[in-house]
């Protein structure tokens, strides 16, 4: 019997684990003809939320967890489930049932009887959501896929189901600044998109800020794309050539007319401005080099608190051997 492995990550989601285990359970009551295991990824939440996911781990035998160090981030708590899935297939979706359960049976009915290796959705809409969010949000899938060679889908979810060979490769990239969707759309590989309209948390309140939001988009950009490096340096080009007819212009006007010390404000404010764009254009390298500089230290992308996993395990990982549950 083929398996699923369902990865939950979670980050403070006690009041939505309830319903999204008891949706889950329905949906999975239909699929008889597959195995189940559901792994709960704790990110670090300081409620309740490990405690349930202990609950259900007593209850059903399908549930494991694995608890961070530390709150990690969305990504490294969706590798680490990746990474100890033992499925033939494995989905990704969030404890809030903003990805709809119910879509499961229909992505596995359409990767095992089509040629695709990926079931992926998307939202058609963004109705709930803040209309400036919703404006950004749109403009960075335009920006990215106009700069970046990877193909990131407006509106794309994680919520996907993957066969294990597009698994095994995405975990072959196992660098520290991770950005999931463009690692999906990278990896390649026949991939369908669902269309679905937007769904709103069941329970709580997301934890995405539109400063974290902006943050993620600045580390897809930066994982995905070199150009920013080229429209700096085409700035700096521009620049250059301004300056160089400025400096023309003053020298005949000086000539002509004499007073060269007339236009100094206007000459401040030029000279603010080009500082500023200089900064700017620091910043871009900087944010480079900062990435590059993380990535150099090799620093695991989780560290394991405590899990019931292991005991369940086929097969053997590195860090089991060496008796440490860092990765």
């Amino acid at each position: 019997m083929e398996k699923i492995s369902i990865v939950v990550p979670c980050y403070y989601e006690e009041k939505s684990l309830p319903f999204f285990y008891e949706k889950i359970n329905e949906v999975t009551k239909k699929m008889n003809n597959v195995e189940f295991e559901i792994i709960f990824v704790n990110d670090g939440s300081n409620d309740n939320t490990l405690n349930i996911m202990k609950d259900y781990a007593n209850l059903d035998t399908r549930v494991k967890y694995i608890s961070l160090s530390r709150n990690f981030g969305k990504e490294s708590a969706l590798y680490a489930g990746l990474e100890n899935s033992t499925g033939d297939y494995i989905a990704v979706m969030d404890a809030d049932l903003q990805d709809p359960p119910e879509l499961l049976e229909q992505m596995y009915n359409s990767l095992i009887n089509e040629d695709y290796d990926c079931i992926a959705t998307r939202r058609v809409d963004r109705k709930g959501e803040p209309p400036i969010r919703s404006f950004f949000a749109r403009c960075f899938y335009k920006l990215i896929n106009k700069i970046s060679n990877t193909d990131i889908v407006d509106g794309a979810r994680d919520f996907r189901l993957m066969k294990r060979k597009m698994v095994e490769a995405i975990l072959q990239m196992k660098e520290y600044n991770r950005f999931s969707k463009g690692i999906f759309g990278w990896v390649g590989f026949n991939t369908k998109w669902i269309a679905y309209e937007n769904i709103e948390r069941v329970a709580g309140e997301t934890k995405w800020s539109f400063w974290k939001l902006f943050k993620y988009s600045i580390e897809g950009i930066v994982a995905f794309s070199t150009s920013p490096l080229l429209i700096s340096s085409f700035i700096g080009i521009i620049f250059f050539i301004i300056s160089f007819i400025m400096i023309c212009f003053i020298i005949v006007r000086t000539l002509i007319v004499g007073d060269p010390v007339a236009g100094w404000p206007s000459l401040v404010c030029i000279i603010f401005f080009v500082g500023g764009i200089q900064l700017f254009c620091t910043g871009i390298l900087g944010q480079y080099l900062a990435k590059a500089y993380i990535e150099t230290k090799n620093r695991p992308i989780y560290i394991i608190k405590e899990s019931n996993i292991f005991k369940s395990k086929d097969r053997i990982n590195t860090y089991e051997k060496d008796n440490t549950n860092i990765k």
